[in-house]
């Protein structure tokens, strides 16, 4: 499960790694990056945010680890919870912020405001039921929260069909690729809730 979940997400994190190395490395600024090189703090904090949480969170999911180590669960937890946030945030600051790269319509814009509100959301929810000790609905936001945040993995596969075989996208057809993937997740993410409230409680 960790494994599968880093995997997912490892094209994004190259991407932010290779912006990094650009605003960090006096890259040649152009059209596409000029926003970032005008305000870095932002795109920075996301970056680094967003892939700790994606790392760090996939192993909150394996049963058997929190299990074993439940003082590291609550410590990673106390750790995931203020870059779930910031990861939020930042993605929030930028499309409010941010000069519209070309392709990106108020359709993208809207659905980028939707799931970045959400993701707080979830992430505060969760944390207000573990201080309940609720730990089932804990669980399920956090696990929500998570599966918004792991969308840029799943946008890679919804994009990358359509580009090899249509082309680019436009404005439309681009919002509705991208939000695929963050509803994708959500889903899946739903299912395995709904599945664990099936089971009996051991």
């Amino acid at each position: 499960m960790p494994a599968a979940l880093i995997l997912l997400n490892a094209i994004p994190m190259a991407f932010g790694a290779f912006r990094v190395a650009q605003l960090t490395g006096g890259a040649e600024v152009t059209p596409e990056n000029a926003r970032f090189f005008a305000a870095p703090l932002p795109v920075v904090l996301h970056i680094f945010s967003v892939s700790l949480y994606s790392v760090l969170g996939a192993f909150q999911f394996v049963p058997g680890f929190r299990r074993r180590r439940p003082g590291w669960h609550r410590a990673a937890g106390w750790l995931l919870i203020p870059c779930g946030l910031a990861a939020a945030l930042s993605g929030l600051w930028m499309t409010l912020f941010y000069a519209r790269p070309p392709g990106d319509g108020d359709l993208l814009s809207g659905l980028r405001l939707v799931f970045g509100s959400a993701m707080v959301a979830s992430i505060v929810l969760g944390l207000a039921a573990i201080r309940r000790r609720d730990i089932a609905r804990h669980r399920a936001w956090m696990m929500r929260g998570y599966a918004i945040g792991l969308g840029a993995g799943t946008q890679v596969l919804t994009n990358l069909p359509w580009l090899l075989i249509v082309g680019t996208p436009d404005e439309t057809s681009r919002a509705v690729l991208v939000g695929a993937g963050w509803v994708i997740n959500l889903a899946v993410a739903e299912w395995i809730i709904r599945k664990r409230l099936t089971q009996p409680v051991r």
